[in-house]
């Protein structure tokens, strides 16, 4: 007979993952270092994997934990989603947020529809585009909040977590392994051409243009088709490709802050609650790039 799982057991488990510390995540949960580690055996007996690997500084995932990791996270969004709902004061009053378009077909939809749901009467406004034209329109008072890359440091704003930018290639295709390497690249971006191209210049790898657009849509689908290698998100890596590594020969491009940006100007319950919605909907990924 197989034992259900435990959601407290599942947030122990995440918080140990995150912190990679027994004794660290017992202070986080608020639990003796003992308790924890009795939760976590009583996890892995339920389960009958084993969940992490024991060393001298720490412990680190298993296989099966990082697994588990995933639906852990998702499960215990839900469980908090659901409270949240049930306790929310209903909020009312306009909210402009502007969205990378790596994140609106993944991360922020289902918190976004979870909001709405929430809030009936928060009027919600959605602009998906680069990060210069959600800075712009922060400055024109035209959105109240943005989610963006941020390059530079020190960052104005909140950091919701650091995005390495990778070359991605399909599985299948391969065609980082040609004698000239395909490449896709946004076709109007001074970043692309300055980081992306310029760390294949760096690494004196012989490439070509053999892709060009506007959206990460369609630097996704250069690599998916094996047409080309693109630059992309580490957390926004489509199925059926992977990473390009050091050991393959290609150098990582950057690393972004992915930062929300408030519209100081601009001051509402409903404006509070999307922001906290928005730091809820990364952390998961958060806690897995870290």
């Amino acid at each position: 007979m197989n034992l259900p799982l435990d959601s407290e057991l599942l947030r122990t488990f995440v918080a140990v993952a995150a912190a990679g510390n027994v004794t660290r995540a017992a202070e986080q949960v608020g639990r003796t270092q003992s308790a924890v580690s009795i939760q976590i055996k009583r996890l892995e007996k339920t389960l009958g994997v084993s969940l992490f690997e024991r060393g001298s500084r720490g412990v680190a995932l298993t296989p099966q934990g990082k697994l588990l990791l995933v639906s852990a996270n998702r499960v215990i969004g839900l469980l908090d989603e659901a409270a949240a709902a049930i306790r929310a004061k209903p909020l009312g009053g306009p909210v402009r947020i502007g969205i990378p378009e790596e994140y609106g077909y993944t991360v922020l939809p289902r918190a976004l529809a979870a909001f709405a749901s929430q809030h009936p009467h928060v009027e919600v406004t959605v602009k998906c585009g680069y990060s210069a034209a959600q800075l712009a329109a922060i400055d024109a008072d035209e959105l109240d909040l943005a989610v963006i890359f941020d390059q530079e440091q020190p960052t104005t704003g909140e950091v919701l977590f650091v995005d390495p930018t990778v070359w991605v290639t399909s599985e299948v295709h391969c065609v980082h392994e040609s004698d000239v390497v395909p490449v896709a690249i946004y076709e109007r971006s001074s970043w692309c051409r300055k980081f992306a191209v310029g760390s294949l210049d760096k690494a004196k790898i012989n490439y070509r243009v053999a892709y060009s657009c506007d959206t990460s849509g369609g630097l996704k689908i250069a690599a998916v088709s094996g047409l080309a290698i693109a630059p992309l998100a580490s957390s926004n890596i489509p199925a059926g490709c992977r990473a390009l590594t050091e050991a393959d020969g290609f150098p990582q491009i950057d690393c972004s802050n992915v930062v929300l940006r408030r519209n100081p100007r601009m001051k509402s319950a409903a404006i509070d609650g999307m922001a906290t919605m928005i730091r809820d909907a990364f952390r998961p990924i958060s806690v897995a790039l870290s």
